[in-house]
């Protein structure tokens, strides 16, 4: 693997488009240390001490950011607008006939999609960077800092309306830095950023766990969270590369002295169909009653019961929501992300049958009676990837920030996989043999 990659260093344009990644992602980093004009930086710093490990209702944000959030610099809110109006514009192309007719116009159409999604993604951001400047001036942002409320001295409107433009700037300046890496660097740009934030988190989170361990200084706690780590990742790839593959025949024929088609191929439909959106979805959702009850009065008795019962990552009505809505958002996402109806219209047009199987609807019911399937283990799958984390925290009682499992490992995993194939691809293009000899 060493020696691919030093191969890898030694072909010019394949070196080119590694060092490009690498300057980028430099870049973004330095962007998420500097911080936007109106806020107290040492009194961030204090807050960010005192809530180490303790993120709770903005922890999946932060973690997207890189950390960048709680420190309210000028990458907070990171590409998490862009995720959310990526999902949201994915959605609605199923729902909206114009949308959907726009993805089936090919490479002009993809290309209208992302001009909406951009613009929606700056909606989002000038959104949530309001609702991340009213947490902050409100002292919610970090709940049990002594000086939470002086993060935000300046409570005039141009202070915020600047605080805002600062925020969604960065935004924008993210989703270009993404796109780069993707027009002119390696592998998809928006999912190496999404690797790098969280990426960034693992040193601090480990080093977190280990002060608060007991036995051996917290060393016994660091390894065996190291080695909990370890197997997690074989888990995630292994189940990330299963696939069942659906045997399709292509019939022959005859045009001319010529035969075409007569090949034999395969539909990949992997376990994991969804990828990691339920988590994000599953997530997202449980955030809400927490948001509005941190706004709602101290005294309020539905406030306390969500606080009790749908913050605290150990109560069981938590992890049985979160399990079920995951299970959920994996049926749902596959649902409307593969169509077997089309697939089938698809392969009747072109000659294509599954052995055993008529071509029309037959092939149709059968494609959704295996997506049924093998969507229920995928599934499980994913809630219990992310119950881990509460599982683990309940065990060591360490912070909610621990790093392998949920949705942090996925992504990992997920991108890690990704971008060694694209490199791999690219070596054995110039006839080098990759990374698996």
């Amino acid at each position: 693997m060493l020696t691919a990659f030093a191969r890898a260093f030694k072909t010019p344009d394949l070196r080119k488009k590694l060092l490009f990644t690498l300057g980028i992602i430099v870049v973004y980093r330095v962007g998420t240390h500097i911080p936007i004009p109106g806020v107290d930086y040492k009194s961030v710093q204090q807050c960010v001490d005192e809530a180490s490990g303790n993120q709770g209702l903005f922890g999946l944000v932060n973690m997207f950011s890189g950390g960048a959030l709680l420190q309210i610099t000028v990458f907070a809110l990171g590409i998490m607008p862009y995720i959310t109006a990526s999902i949201i514009l994915q959605l609605l192309t199923v729902v909206i006939p114009r949308l959907e007719a726009l993805k089936k116009e090919g490479q002009a159409g993809t290309a209208k999609i992302t001009q909406y999604t951009r613009y929606l993604t700056v909606a989002l951001a000038i959104l949530q960077g309001t609702g991340l400047v009213a947490t902050a001036r409100s002292g919610a942002l970090f709940s049990g800092c002594t000086v939470a409320g002086q993060i935000v001295p300046d409570r005039a409107i141009f202070t915020t309306i600047v605080m805002v433009i600062c925020m969604t700037a960065g935004t924008a300046v993210v989703m270009w830095l993404g796109e780069l890496i993707t027009d002119r660097g390696v592998g998809n740009g928006m999912s190496i950023l999404m690797f790098i934030s969280i990426a960034a988190t693992f040193p601090s989170a480990l080093w977190a766990i280990k002060k608060q361990g007991t036995l051996a200084d917290g060393w016994i706690e660091f390894g065996t969270v190291i080695l909990v780590g370890l197997v997690m990742v074989a888990l995630v790839v292994f189940v990330e590369q299963a696939q069942r593959r659906i045997p399709v025949q292509y019939a022959k024929r005859m045009i001319g002295r010529r035969s075409y088609g007569g090949t034999s191929t395969y539909i990949p439909l992997k376990v994991n169909q969804a990828g990691v959106i339920p988590v994000i979805f599953a997530s997202s959702l449980l955030y809400i009653p927490a948001l509005v009850a941190q706004f709602s009065s101290e005294t309020s008795g539905w406030k306390t019961w969500i606080e009790q019962h749908l913050v605290t990552g150990d109560h069981p009505y938590y992890i049985a929501s979160y399990f079920l809505l995951i299970v959920f958002f994996a049926f749902f996402y596959v649902a409307i992300s593969f169509n077997p109806e089309e697939v089938a219209d698809n392969m009747k047009k072109y000659g294509g049958f599954i052995p055993g199987i008529r071509a029309g609807r037959p092939t149709a019911e059968y494609l959704s009676y295996v997506l049924n399937r093998i969507t229920w283990p995928g599934s499980l799958y994913l809630g219990l990837i992310a119950l881990v984390p509460t599982m683990a925290l309940a065990g060591f009682g360490a912070n909610q920030n621990f790093p392998f499992g949920g949705t942090s490992i996925l992504i990992i995993v997920g991108v890690g996989l990704e971008t060694v194939k694209q490199i791999e691809s690219q070596l054995q293009q110039r006839n080098y043999e990759g990374f698996l000899r």
